[in-house]
């Protein structure tokens, strides 16, 4: 299927039938070097971990398919760590009396706002693009009906909000 498909990147298991992932990587690496190959597999031994990597494959992760099928959820660890970091500290909640046309999304940007973030540290906080930030700011300053990002910044503060740092 390599062949046919050309594929960037190859996801595997090391227990298939027929032929086994590590020979499988082997074969594939042999005629299409410039495919990557990820091992997601149940086996965490050192023999198949090593093995796999010597055969040629980049990445090699325990159960991740299995998981979220479960139900479960993965994540790489610069990922969980910035869940983390955001699911730890605390975001007082903006009342939805003080900006009733705002959404929940719009409400957490105001009040990261408020506390001196820009849009780039908002795009990092809540994992998405700075573009996306910009569109969500524009929005709130229109709903607001203030000129600039200042004008929001003051309207939030005189409701409570950006006392304390993220």
């Amino acid at each position: 299927m390599a062949s046919e498909l050309q594929p960037e990147v190859v996801l595997m298991d090391i227990k298939m039938p027929g032929i086994n992932g590590i020979e499988a990587a082997r074969h594939i690496l042999e005629d299409h070097p410039h495919v990557r190959i990820l091992m997601v597999t149940m086996f965490e031994d050192d023999a198949s971990v090593f093995t796999a990597m010597r055969a040629g494959a980049r990445g090699y992760v325990l159960s991740a398919i299995r998981t979220v099928g479960r139900g479960g959820a993965v994540f790489s660890p610069g990922i969980a760590a910035r869940l983390m970091d955001f699911f730890t500290t605390t975001h007082p909640a903006v009342p939805r009396e003080a900006f009733p046309t705002l959404t929940e999304r719009e409400r957490e940007m105001l009040h990261l706002m408020a506390q001196g973030a820009s849009n780039a540290e908002i795009s990092h906080l809540l994992s998405l693009s700075v573009k996306t930030v910009a569109n969500y700011v524009s929005n709130i300053l229109h709903k607001l009906q203030v000129a600039d990002r200042q004008g929001a910044v003051a309207r939030a503060r005189e409701a409570g909000l950006g006392r304390e740092k993220a």
